[in-house]
């Protein structure tokens, strides 16, 4: 596949999986041996990834992701954007809130024979955490 086929992907991954919650994309669109170096997951592939999902989900019921930029070159995707949510669950400890948030991110996937196989993701959960006010803000 080429590059913009592979941004394609991308995109209609956030897109399903995320914003529509149809966890069943992950199966089509992760290899069995999927690894994100950056969000700690149970275990590779499909089901690591419900796993993370799940915590945000759980913290962030209402979470939807804003694609600002994507951008490719042979098998690498690059993603850049935000994250908006209340939060209205636990979230890595942090007890509901009922805060709204923006979060920015900006991650690099890695497919290959159309399914990602590799990812990294930068989070700003500095911001996050100032935003529920577990963190003083500057």
């Amino acid at each position: 596949m080429g590059a913009a086929q592979n941004q394609e992907l991308v995109r209609d991954m956030f897109d399903r999986a995320i914003n529509k919650r149809d966890m069943s994309v992950l199966d089509e669109f992760l290899s069995p041996d999927y690894v994100n170096y950056d969000m700690p997951t149970p275990e590779p592939g499909p089901a690591g990834m419900r796993a993370v999902m799940g915590q945000f989900f759980g913290g962030f019921p209402d979470m939807k992701i804003v694609l600002e930029t994507t951008v490719g070159e042979g098998d690498l995707v690059c993603t850049r954007g935000y994250f908006e949510g209340t939060h209205d669950g636990d979230f890595m400890g942090v007890p509901a809130t009922g805060k709204k948030v923006n979060v920015r991110y900006q991650d690099m996937w890695r497919l290959k024979d159309s399914k990602a196989v590799e990812n990294w993701v930068r989070i700003d959960l500095l911001g996050l955490m100032q935003q529920l006010g577990v963190v003083p803000s500057p």
